[in-house]
């Protein structure tokens, strides 16, 4: 990851001062690294020898970064990794700027590798995590929203990088299709179960663990799993509160909405769901020869169910 973090830092050098200003302040802020740390472990774990997944890695991050910039104008979000967002600090114009900048960087770097597929593999992830933002978008202040229509926001929007990331790193080591594809669902299961929890942590966490101000979700007006699970099992009151408090976007009633999804089971029957996704992450590992890579592949599946931050 030290060889990954001096790719990235390498590859975000431009000749325009904000865009060096912006892209050293959201690096700098961390984050779990977990997407490209997936694609070197996946990689070693396929016994890959050679660079290229440093720079795949790399290119999975600042995909991820994009779509955090865009994400955080999108929701008007002041708070991400424990400081201020980079459009409360910049403002939203660089922000979105610099996002495309991001974007169109990562795309220099696909060609750099030059491996058709793996550009196919890329294109189509981020084509898909744009279609996840749009159908988001759709389902805010939504307090009808399916649980199937939530999770295939979750298949696109957060799965769908943590796929390519596993899948790439599988295929760049030249493991067959059935090594890849498995690689592809362990990344699939554990995308889906890190966002669960996600969604599971707005409500139940505490703002100095996750980094960012819980109940974010709901003043975004935004149903997710623990609040469907309440519109389909609480009382007509609960649900009345649900509804009108999601199509204003109005966080107001916060604490009597968490003691509601907490006393119905939500929050439970979210966690669940997420166990079972990170169950199923493991079990696409089995096609893997025993390593350390596997093992920690195997702990990231578990962390991204049982997790406080």
């Amino acid at each position: 990851m030290n060889a990954v973090d001096l790719v990235i830092r390498a590859k975000l050098q431009s000749d325009v001062p904000l865009v060096n200003q912006i892209g050293e302040y959201i690096i700098s802020a961390g984050g779990k690294r977990i997407r490209p740390t997936l694609a070197v472990l996946v990689a070693n774990a396929h016994g890959y020898q050679g660079t290229k997944h440093h720079d795949l890695a790399a290119i999975i991050e600042f995909i991820h970064t994009a779509t955090l910039l865009h994400d955080d104008v999108v929701d008007e979000s002041s708070m991400r990794r424990g400081r201020k967002t980079a459009n409360a600090m910049f403002g939203n114009a660089a922000s979105v700027l610099v996002g495309d900048f991001l974007y169109t960087r990562s795309f220099q770097m696909m060609v750099g590798l030059q491996d058709m597929r793996v550009m196919e593999i890329l294109a189509d992830a981020t084509n898909i995590i744009a279609e996840g933002e749009v159908l988001q978008l759709l389902n805010m202040h939504d307090p009808d929203v399916t649980e199937e229509r939530y999770l295939q926001v979750i298949r696109s929007k957060t799965a769908k990088l943590f796929e390519a990331a596993t899948g790439l790193g599988a295929l760049i080591a030249g493991a067959n299709d059935t090594e890849i594809e498995a690689a592809a669902e362990y990344g699939r299961s554990l995308g889906t179960a890190f966002q669960l929890i996600d969604d599971v942590l707005d409500y139940s966490g505490k703002a100095g663990d996750i980094g960012k101000n819980v109940g974010d979700d709901l003043r975004e007006g935004k149903m997710t799993l623990p609040l469907i699970y309440l519109m389909q099992n609480g009382t007509p009151e609960q649900r009345e509160l649900v509804r009108t408090s999601i199509e204003n976007g109005d966080s107001s009633k916060f604490d009597e909405i968490l003691l509601a999804i907490t006393n119905s089971g939500a929050l439970e029957f979210t966690h669940q769901q997420a166990l079972q996704a990170s169950a199923k992450a493991v079990a696409a590992l089995e096609l893997l020869p025993e390593s350390r890579y596997k093992e920690a592949l195997v702990q990231l599946a578990h962390f991204s169910a049982d997790r406080n931050h």
